[in-house]
């Protein structure tokens, strides 16, 4: 049976091997058997390589295996939950439970370089708050212990108490692989923005400035959460937190807020002038410039005295503005004035001061969670929309400002997918969210245990329901003539999990000839529970399909499929996926007529059929169409 006509999904990426592919294709000679040649990396590097007995940079136990869980591939997949999504055909809004490293891991195949914006508000190491199960090392089989064990006895999550010796390290270790992979994610003008406060703030910026590179470092936001002074501190009241960001790349230039009325309020246009609203600019230099000391001679040939530190600008330069008109003078010809235009002003950049009576505070933000579970109070410290909201305005210059993707994998009670809602609500956009949840259990004598809320994932998706709820409903008490757009208040909800295919638990660095060899011997591919829609979701998300595609069932030569349109409404995918009926030559024959891009079968509907399966794969390379056997 020839082997390259079919083509089988794979684990997630290796990023070790694919971390060798590019030195290989950059640097060949450094490549030796296969293998990273490290000392003649050196050699040709020559003195661009540092000395690596001084070494400038942030150390700490655990480091190198942080680094390898996040390099290492997952088996893991996601299940789709549809009893606790919300308009699952129509929203492109997703929301997962599981442990935020391996969902990162999952997301890399689609979502690489698809994400504009990242805001994470991860654990700030107060030594009350938990450290994630995987412990940085275990991945997948501890998340599963651990949520089987959270369902059948409520274990909660440990903490990381000072005492414990290793309490930055742990710390350290939970977050350096979660934002190794987050960085694939981003676009190559795509920024981070992670919540933090003075426990590991300094950690945070040296492990932040590693990752992403010190040069998109862009600055700290500090952002007054609270206007009330507690005189229980030993030193200081706290007031604030901060928000730390990076940038992808140097393509990202510039971040602006949208300018407002009040920004706006001193441009006028008194002279009428052809380039609309201008205001006067200062044209003093800030310090004193020798150079810069020289009189201006107006039209009428009166002179105009420097002031102090002498003129903004040289002479020439000054002569150009004149005669552009950006520089004009008063009518009696004593005064420079400089006109500043608000068509030229992208934006409005932002200061790096955040007050709580403009962008919320905890207490707020309290309240409105509070309100909106009619009362009740199931989270503690969740961050305010108008924090996430003042955030995502920062792109308001580019072109795709309406219309991106943004990211939140420790989603806590959900705040970023509500901020993303009422943001489309106002300025009718079509951002689109993505979140990720731990499930966190909630405590056993606790008002959300006691409404049914047994998780922090549950939390999370009920407040983006009810958030959802309300924005609809305020749309509709607001318009009647319906020219503003429900915004989508839906998300898919999806499981982390197992993989439902036993060949894809192989290791991910076994032998090529070795997995081929595995692959030809198993004929029980499928687990025995796994639905079609489970079966398809992991398929798709393996060969880098999104989390929303457009998947509907229809019948085709009497067989149940699965169809995968694009945009255009067009079949992608054609999955047969019953490994209980096997189809006839005649049945399969219909499957390549309806002409998708790809096909999908199952390895077990063929029931040992090998001729069947020949035949499949040669009818469809006939017609140009990829075949897949899962």
């Amino acid at each position: 049976m020839p082997d390259d006509i079919y083509e089988t999904p794979s684990t997630t990426q290796n990023f070790q091997t694919e971390l060798a592919a590019q030195l290989a294709d950059l640097i060949p000679e450094a490549i030796a058997d296969g293998k990273v040649d490290v000392e003649k990396l050196k050699e040709l590097l020559d003195g661009d390589a540092a000395d690596s007995s001084e070494r400038f940079g942030l150390f700490w136990p655990g480091k190198k295996r942080a680094l390898r869980a996040a390099q290492e591939p997952t088996t893991a997949t996601l299940k789709p939950d549809f009893d606790n999504s919300k308009d699952w055909d129509s929203t492109q809004n997703v929301f997962i439970e599981g442990d935020n490293l391996e969902v990162l891991k999952i997301l890399q195949k689609h979502y690489h370089a698809k994400i504009k914006l990242i805001y994470i508000d991860p654990p700030y190491n107060t030594g009350k708050d938990f450290v994630y199960p995987d412990n940085y090392k275990e991945g997948l089989d501890t998340y599963l212990e651990w949520t089987r064990q959270v369902n059948e006895e409520g274990k909660k999550v440990s903490t990381n108490a000072e005492t414990e010796g290793r309490y930055h390290s742990n710390w350290l270790n939970m977050m350096y692989p979660r934002l190794k992979l987050a960085r694939n994610l981003l676009t190559d003008d795509g920024v981070i923005f992670i919540s933090i406060d003075d426990n590991e703030v300094d950690n945070l910026v040296k492990v932040g400035n590693e990752v992403f590179g010190e040069a998109n470092f862009l600055g700290t936001i500090v952002w007054n959460h609270s206007k009330q002074t507690k005189n229980d501190e030993p030193f200081l009241a706290s007031n604030h937190n901060y928000v730390v960001m990076w940038r992808r790349s140097a393509v990202r230039s510039l971040l602006r807020a949208p300018r407002t009325e009040e920004n706006n309020r001193n441009y006028s246009n008194p002279d009428s002038d052809p380039r609309g609203e201008w205001r006067s600019g200062d044209v003093r230099s800030p310090s004193f410039r020798a150079t810069l000391r020289y009189e201006i001679t107006t039209p009428s040939g009166k002179t105009i005295q420097p002031p102090d530190n002498g003129w903004r600008w040289s002479r020439d330069q000054v002569l150009s503005k004149i005669e552009s008109g950006e520089i004009v003078f008063s009518a009696d010809e004593t005064r420079v004035i400089r006109k500043i235009y608000l068509a030229d002003q992208a934006g409005r950049i932002a200061e790096s001061i955040w007050p709580g009576e403009t962008f919320g505070t905890t207490r707020s933000a309290n309240a409105a969670l509070k309100e909106l579970f009619d009362g009740q109070v199931y989270f503690d410290t969740p961050k305010p929309t108008e924090l996430i909201a003042g955030i995502a305005r920062l792109f308001s210059q580019d072109d795709d400002y309406k219309n991106f993707t943004i990211l939140d994998f420790f989603s806590g009670s959900g705040t970023t997918a509500e901020a993303v809602m009422q943001l489309n609500a106002e300025d009718d956009g079509q951002r689109r969210h993505l979140q990720v949840q731990l499930p966190e259990p909630t405590g056993e004598a606790s008002a959300a245990r006691a409404a049914g809320l047994a998780t922090i994932a549950d939390i999370s998706r009920e407040r983006i329901r009810l958030a959802g709820d309300r924005i609809a409903q305020e749309i509709d008490s607001r318009l009647d003539d319906g020219s503003l757009r429900h915004p989508d208040t839906g998300f898919r909800s999806y499981k982390l999990s197992d993989t439902n295919f036993s060949k894809w638990r192989l290791s991910s660095d076994v032998d090529e000839d070795a997995l081929q060899q595995h692959l030809l011997s198993l004929r029980d591919s499928a687990t025995d529970d796994a639905t079609a829609d489970e079966l398809l979701t992991e398929i798709l998300l393996k060969q880098g399909y999104s989390l929303t595609e457009a998947v509907s069932p229809a019948e085709v030569g009497g067989l149940d499929v699965r169809l995968v349109r694009d945009r255009d409404g067009d079949v992608a995918v054609l999955a047969y996926l019953n490994e209980q009926v096997k189809p006839t030559l005649e049945q399969l024959r219909a499957l390549v007529d309806e002409a998708p891009t790809r096909i999908v079968v199952l390895e077990d509907a063929f029931q040992g059929d090998d001729e069947l399966k020949t035949n499949l794969a040669q009818l469809a390379k006939s017609k140009g169409i990829e075949l897949w056997t899962a």
